[in-house]
């Protein structure tokens, strides 16, 4: 699953994100401890600890002190409106900018949306 296009902290992070956005990880859910993630992924233990300080400073999870790190209980929804967000920076305004270049009307684009083209 590992990579060389990023760094691992940063993979490492993005996989724990997109299991909470799948509900594979809920809200209060412990995650694996970072010397289970080091292990599992052969890595140095303070690699998935910056991963995890990464998701803590984004509020995304959080540390019961001798239990472990778990979900934030906003988690999901945190994500889902970032996603939202960049979706619409990065997927739709650059479509409906290329579309009033390009001479496409708003029907046409619902038109299109709808499939009844």
């Amino acid at each position: 699953m590992l990579d060389d296009r990023s760094p691992i902290y940063l993979q490492i992070a993005d996989t724990i994100k997109e299991d909470v956005l799948r509900g594979s990880l809920e809200g209060d859910e412990q995650i694996m401890s970072t010397n289970q993630y080091a292990a599992y992924f052969q890595i140095n233990p303070a690699t998935a600890a910056k991963a995890f300080a990464r998701l803590v400073e984004e509020g995304l999870i959080y540390r019961k002190r001798g239990i472990g790190m778990f979900v934030s209980p906003d988690a999901r929804t945190k994500l889902r409106d970032q996603r939202r967000e960049r979706f619409f920076a990065d997927v739709v305004d650059p479509m409906l900018n290329e579309a009033r270049m390009v001479g496409v009307s708003m029907e046409e684009i619902k038109k299109y949306i709808d499939g009844s083209t």
